[in-house]
C-alpha cells in the first residue's frame, strides 16, 4: 500500500490506535520563515533554484501535542529539523542523522539534522543537493532528494515496516517506499502541494512499471 491524503495530519493522528506505523518519517515547519523562495540564477548552474510563492506556514513549529501524537503512533521517529524541536523530544536518545549538501558558498546551510529515537551512534550522509535538478523542477522550497529518503528507509526500516510522513510535501519520501516496496502512507494539508505530488508519483510509478514491461 501506497497512499496519501490531503488532510491535517493532526486530524488523522488523532484517530490512529497506538503503533500504528513501525518508523515516521517527518519534516514539520521549522519555524523559521522558509515556505517560499525567490528565483535564483547563478553562474553556475547547479546552484540555480526555482520560485516558490510564499504560503506563511512555516511561521511556527507544531504544537506539543504533534509530538505526543507522533511518538504514540509510531514505535519510531526521524525527524527533520530536530534542532528546530528541541524542547519536545527525548534527549536519551543519540542517533542524529547529518545531511551534508556536498556543496559551499550557498546561501542556505551546508547541512540539515535530524533527530531519531533509534540508539545507534550518529551518521552523516553526503548527497549532494544538485540531486533534485536531476529530478526536474522541484515543488516544494524545503524539498529534499529521494535519494537521501532511499538511504534513511535503507539504513533504518526493515521489510515490512509501515512507513509515515505527516508533512509530505513534495512526495520525495513517498517516492523511496515505492520504490524499496514500503507500506507508506502521508499527509499533506495543502491542496497545491498535495497536487503536485500526485502528479509527481504518478509520473514516477507509471514510468517504473512501463520499465518492468519492457
Amino acid at each position: 500500500m501506497n497512499v496519501a491524503y490531503n488532510m491535517d495530519c493532526m486530524e488523522a493522528m488523532q484517530a490512529m490506535p497506538d503503533n500504528a506505523f513501525d518508523l515516521a518519517i517527518v519534516d514539520p515547519p521549522y519555524g523559521i520563515g522558509v515556505d517560499g523562495q525567490k528565483k535564483s540564477i547563478s553562474k553556475n548552474p547547479k546552484h540555480n533554484r526555482k520560485e516558490h510563492i510564499k504560503k506563511g506556514w512555516d511561521k511556527h513549529i507544531p504544537p506539543a501535542e504533534y509530538f505526543r501524537e507522533l511518538r504514540r503512533i509510531s514505535k519510531n521517529q526521524i525527524i527533520w529539523g530536530g534542532n528546530y524541536f528541541l524542547p519536545h523530544l527525548n534527549d536519551a536518545y543519540k542517533c542524529w542523522i547529518v545531511w551534508y549538501k556536498g556543496q559551499q558558498g550557498l546561501t542556505m546551510s551546508d547541512c540539515e539534522l535530524a533527530y531519531s529515537t533509534f540508539d545507534t551512534p550518529a551518521r552523516v550522509v553526503t548527497i549532494n543537493r544538485v540531486k533534485l535538478l536531476q529530478e526536474g523542477n522541484t515543488i516544494h522550497p524545503t524539498q529534499k532528494p529521494t535519494a537521501l529518503y532511499t538511504w534513511i528507509l535503507t539504513n533504518y526500516a526493515k521489510q515490512g515496516d509501515k512507513i509515515l510522513d505527516t508533512h509530505l510535501g513534495s512526495g520525495s519520501s513517498r517516492i523511496a517506499a515505492y520504490n524499496l516496496g514500503f507500506d507508506f502512507t502521508g499527509y499533506e494539508i495543502d491542496t497545491d502541494y498535495f497536487a503536485a505530488q500526485e502528479e509527481r508519483f504518478a509520473a514516477h510509478a507509471a514510468q517504473q512499471n512501463l520499465f518492468l514491461e519492457t
